[in-house]
């Protein structure tokens, strides 16, 4: 049987199979992660659905460059552990656990989206614990226009099918334009994969989410990668961010929007790899 063109560009950008695999056994749960590449240790963050699956694409782009190491926030894998509670300053903790867990001294971080939002709690709360940042998808507040009220209602009050055309119809808008086909089917199936109360719960905790006192305590050199069309997060909130921020830099991507890991993973990593070789040096 011959394969088709599709199947052939869908394996080329989504071939994620990382170096290594296996279980951080933290306090509070036993934390999934994956490594590709070699190098400078990078840690990544996931977002908000998808877990490493989504940002594995990014992932195996920047092991081209760092030792990459991405792992699971805590009720990916598991949602009874929204059983116990917990808030942004725990995950952050989590995130400082599993770095001392694997014997990291003071790697790199990059956070995307809700992973930024934790990144940047913890280089506020941990800042010897780093030695440079990159945040994807984040400005300095959570924006609570339409889109945010909607996908916050729909989440905590309806059950979603995992094949939903509304639900692909408004992933198709975080890409900023009309995506690739083989991009919104990846991920539509990529973000189902974590369970609606997981996705509903992080947007709780996003609700009120304002870092102007954490961005004004970290000190290490930060990259704000943002999105020219992203729906989410608006160019002044970006701004506002890295204003906020004692030493960083703003790269735009015009024709990005928020899902830009999976769109111009190319130009996030080309930003990323110049900014910490700039750092390094």
């Amino acid at each position: 049987m011959q394969a088709t063109s599709r199947w052939l560009r869908m394996s080329q950008l989504f071939s994620k199979s990382p170096v290594h695999s296996g279980i951080a056994d933290l306090r509070h749960y036993n934390a999934e992660y994956c490594e590709w590449g070699f190098g400078e240790p990078l840690v990544l963050l996931p977002g908000l659905a998808g877990g490493i699956d989504l940002i594995a694409p990014l992932a195996q782009r920047l092991g081209e460059h760092y030792h990459v190491i991405a792992f699971q926030s805590r009720g990916e894998t598991d949602c009874f552990a929204l059983r116990r509670r917990f808030n942004l300053d725990d995950l952050a903790a989590d995130l400082k656990e599993f770095i001392n867990w694997r014997g990291l001294e003071q790697p790199a971080v990059m956070g995307v989206s809700f992973g930024a939002v934790v990144a940047c709690k913890f280089a506020a709360r941990f800042p010897d614990r780093l030695s440079a940042l990159a945040l994807q998808g984040l400005g300095l507040r959570f924006e609570s226009g339409l889109v945010q009220r909607i996908a916050d209602m729909v989440l905590s009050s309806y059950p979603i099918p995992g094949d939903c055309r509304f639900v692909n119809q408004f992933l198709s808008l975080l890409f900023g334009g009309r995506p690739a086909p083989e991009h919104l089917e990846y991920v539509a199936q990529t973000c189902w994969q974590t369970d609606q109360s997981v996705m509903s719960h992080r947007l709780r905790l996003l609700r009120r989410l304002n870092l102007r006192n954490e961005a004004s305590r970290i000190t290490v050199p930060t990259l704000v990668v943002a999105g020219g069309k992203d729906i989410l997060v608006g160019t002044k909130n970006y701004h506002d961010l890295a204003g906020s921020l004692c030493d960083s830099q703003l790269v735009q991507i015009d024709r990005a929007g928020h899902l830009a890991t999976i769109s111009h993973s190319v130009e996030i990593v080309n930003s990323v790899s110049d900014f910490f070789s700039a750092v390094k040096n």
